[in-house]
């Protein structure tokens, strides 16, 4: 279950704020599922997202039918499994039909006045735009997903329709570090943070995220919160440096 600061109600709300956030090119709806299809890009954004109850007998045809949506689009199908804020016996339902478990993820929260409040000293400077450049692209790109589908990745940028910020930290006239947030209903999320490797451990990632926080609050948006992988030990020393902490982990599972 959620931790005692995250109750299954936030932790879904979270997740389906990341979900607009990350918008799918096609999406079904199924029962209060979503069935979510992004080609070409992060596979991540084109997962089920599963918060609808069902009973036993209603599980398993959902993920039968989840299964058959997928193959239709020629993809493979992949769960998120977050504890409480999807059916109880999901979990175990796709371990029994030989899906593998990956990816453990941890979900993060913060006030926004606090990461603001951690915001480092330094010789950097950080500029912010409401549309994603092709300088913040580039940077994004170059650290995360070169090999992916650019055309797919504007895509999806172009579809987020709540409030959006894209921030880079500069050195000179050099981006060194980039992210994102989208607000949404009192919250701000993070995305796509990204620092170069030779700017790593100068501030960059902490500016850029001072500034999100900024933006944040001036959209009304008095929470932050992100998703960052278990294994990335960095990134989680880096959020937990800015103040923020978990709510609860939750992770993937992935067909055969």
């Amino acid at each position: 279950m959620p931790s005692a600061i995250g109750s299954a109600e936030m932790v879904r709300g979270l997740q389906e704020r990341a979900a607009r956030a990350l918008p799918a090119e096609r999406v079904k709806d199924a029962g209060g599922w979503r069935l979510r299809h992004a080609p070409g890009c992060s596979w991540w954004a084109g997962t089920v997202l599963p918060h609808g109850e069902a009973g036993p007998d209603a599980l398993l045809r959902r993920v039968v039918a989840a299964e058959e949506f997928y193959a239709g689009q020629g993809a493979v199908t992949r769960f998120q499994i977050s504890p409480g804020a999807c059916p109880e016996h999901l979990d175990r339902l796709l371990a029994g039909r030989g899906y593998r478990r990956r990816s453990p993820m941890s979900l993060r929260v913060a006030t926004t006045a606090r990461v603001l409040g951690r915001e480092p000293t330094g010789p950097l400077r950080v500029r912010w735009d409401d549309r994603p450049t092709r300088a913040w692209f580039g940077l994004w790109r170059a650290v995360h997903d070169r090999d992916g589908d650019a055309s797919a990745q504007w895509g999806m940028l172009d579809r987020v329709e709540r409030p959006s910020v894209y921030a880079r930290a500069m050195s000179g006239d050099d981006v060194v570090a980039v992210g994102r947030a989208v607000a949404d209903a009192g919250w701000a999320g993070v995305f796509g943070m990204a620092t170069l490797p030779e700017a790593r451990g100068r501030g960059a990632a902490r500016s850029v995220l001072a500034a999100l926080a900024d933006w944040a609050g001036v959209h009304g948006a008095d929470r932050m919160y992100l998703q960052v992988e278990r294994d990335n030990v960095p990134a989680l020393r880096l959020y937990e440096r800015a103040g923020f902490i978990e709510v609860c982990g939750y992770h993937y599972r992935t067909a055969r």
